[in-house]
C-alpha cells in the first residue's frame, strides 16, 4: 500500500514539474515577443529519434574482428561481388537516381554498333600457352640469354599481341573517357576492330594515337594512314571535330571525308570533303580531332554528302557524325578510331583569313588576381621570396629583403 501510493506521488509531482517547466517556457516568449511553443515541440520530437527506414550500408560488417570477413583471393571475385552490390537496390535514393531525375537519358543501356568479334574458346588459348611454354623450355638460346641476361623482349611483337587481345577494349575506354562516343554516337559506343594509324609528315613523323597532343602546324596537311584491310573490301575515313563548331553547341565541323576506298589506299578513294587543317579557336582550350573508320558492305552513293570544291565556308562543312551514320547504318559499320587533341598556335590565324577568308574569333578570359594570405610579420617555413608576393613591383628581389 504504501509502495502504490508513493508511485503516485511520484507520478503526479512529475507531471506537475512538467507543466511548470512548460508553462515558464511559454511565458519567457511571450516576455520577449516570441513563441516558443513550435521550438519546444520541434526540440520534443527531435528527441526521439526514429528507427532507419531499412538496413544502413555495411551495417552487417564486424569492425572489432576484420579477420573474420571473407577473403576474395583474386581480382575476378572482388569484381564479380562488387558487381552484386552496385546493383543490388537500395531503400535510400542513390546518385544515379538523382542522375536520372535530372537527365532521363542517364543511365540508358547503350548499342554496340560495331563489328561482332567471336573470341576462341578458352580451351584453345590454353594449349596454345602451353606449347609456346614447351617450345620455350626446349629452346637453348632462350634459356642462354636469360642466364646471361641478354634476353630482350621485341616491343613490336608485344604491340601485335596487345592489338590482337586487349586493344579494342582498352581504345573504347579511351573514348568513352575523352566524351568520344557521347557527343558523335549518343546512346551507342563500338570497340575498334581494325588498328587505324595515322601519321602526319615526312621527316619527323607525329603520329596520332588515342588523345595525344598535336599542334596545328604539324597536322597542316592531309596525313598518311594505314590500316589492314582484305582485298576487295571497302572502307570510309572521317575526320571531324566536336569541339570548335561557331554556331551550335551540338554540332561539328568535318575536316576530312573519303569514301568507298578499296582495300586500304585511301588515296584511291572518293574524296567527299578536303582536307582541312585543324582551327581550334584562340582561348578555347584544347579540342578533340576523331579519326573514325567505317566497313562498307557495298559501293555506296554519296552524292548528298559530297561537299563543294574548294569548300573553304564553315557553313558548308558542318556536320553531324550521327546522321551521317543513320543514312548510312544499313551499308556502313564503324571499325576503327584514332583520336588527337590541339589548341590554337600561329597556323590557326593564317587558316582563317587566307584559306577560309574570314576574321579569326578571339576568347579571352579574365583570370581572377592570385589568392595571397595576409602577410605575417615572421613566416615560417616559407621560401625566401616570400615578400615578393606583397610588393607593388614586378621585379623580384629574389630573397634579399
Amino acid at each position: 500500500m504504501l509502495q502504490f501510493a508513493f508511485f503516485v506521488i511520484s507520478q503526479f509531482t512529475s507531471k506537475m514539474a512538467l507543466r511548470m517547466l512548460c508553462s515558464s517556457v511559454l511565458r519567457t516568449g511571450t516576455d520577449i515577443g516570441v513563441s516558443n511553443a513550435r521550438t519546444f515541440g520541434t526540440a520534443a520530437i527531435l528527441c526521439r529519434r526514429s528507427a532507419p527506414l531499412g538496413p544502413m550500408p555495411n551495417e552487417d560488417i564486424d569492425y572489432k574482428n576484420l579477420e573474420s570477413l571473407e577473403k576474395y583471393r583474386s581480382y575476378t571475385r572482388y569484381l564479380k561481388k562488387a558487381e552484386e552490390a552496385k546493383n543490388t537496390p537500395a531503400w535510400w535514393k542513390t546518385y544515379r537516381q538523382y542522375q536520372e531525375q535530372e537527365d532521363p537519358g542517364h543511365g540508358v543501356e547503350r548499342a554496340n554498333i560495331g563489328l561482332p568479334h567471336c573470341r576462341p574458346s578458352r580451351v584453345k588459348e590454353a594449349r596454345e600457352r602451353k606449347r609456346v611454354v614447351k617450345e620455350n623450355r626446349r629452346s637453348l638460346e632462350l634459356e642462354r640469354a636469360m642466364r646471361l641476361r641478354t634476353f630482350k623482349v621485341s616491343l613490336d611483337r608485344v604491340q601485335a599481341g596487345w592489338e590482337e587481345t586487349s586493344g579494342p577494349y582498352h581504345v573504347q575506354r579511351l573514348a568513352d573517357h575523352y566524351g568520344i562516343f557521347k557527343d558523335l554516337f549518343p546512346t551507342a559506343y563500338f570497340y575498334p576492330r581494325f588498328i587505324l594509324r595515322v601519321s602526319y609528315g615526312q621527316d619527323s613523323p607525329a603520329q596520332v594515337h588515342y588523345g595525344n597532343h598535336l599542334t596545328p602546324t604539324e597536322a597542316a596537311v592531309a596525313p598518311q594512314v594505314s590500316f589492314e584491310a582484305e582485298e576487295g573490301s571497302i572502307w570510309t575515313l572521317l575526320l571531324t571535330s566536336p569541339d570548335e563548331h561557331l554556331l551550335d553547341s551540338e554540332g561539328e565541323y568535318v575536316h576530312w571525308l573519303v569514301g568507298n576506298i578499296p582495300g586500304g589506299a585511301v588515296t584511291s578513294g572518293e574524296e567527299l570533303c578536303p582536307y582541312l587543317a585543324p582551327i581550334p579557336a584562340k582561348g578555347t582550350g584544347f579540342h578533340r580531332y576523331v579519326y573514325i573508320l567505317f566497313r562498307q558492305e557495298e559501293t555506296i552513293d554519296f552524292h548528298e554528302d559530297i561537299r563543294p570544291l574548294p569548300c573553304v565556308s564553315l557553313s558548308e562543312r558542318s556536320f553531324k557524325t550521327v546522321e551521317f551514320y543513320r543514312k548510312h547504318q544499313d551499308s556502313m559499320t564503324p571499325a576503327g578510331l584514332s583520336f588527337f587533341q590541339s589548341q590554337w598556335d600561329q597556323s590557326v590565324t593564317n587558316t582563317f583569313h587566307n584559306i577560309l577568308d574570314m576574321k579569326e574569333p578571339v576568347f579571352e578570359f579574365e583570370r581572377p588576381p592570385v589568392y595571397h594570405p595576409p602577410q605575417v610579420k615572421y613566416p615560417h617555413g616559407q621560401p625566401l621570396r616570400y615578400l615578393d608576393r606583397y610588393r607593388d613591383g614586378q621585379e623580384h628581389t629574389y630573397g634579399i629583403y
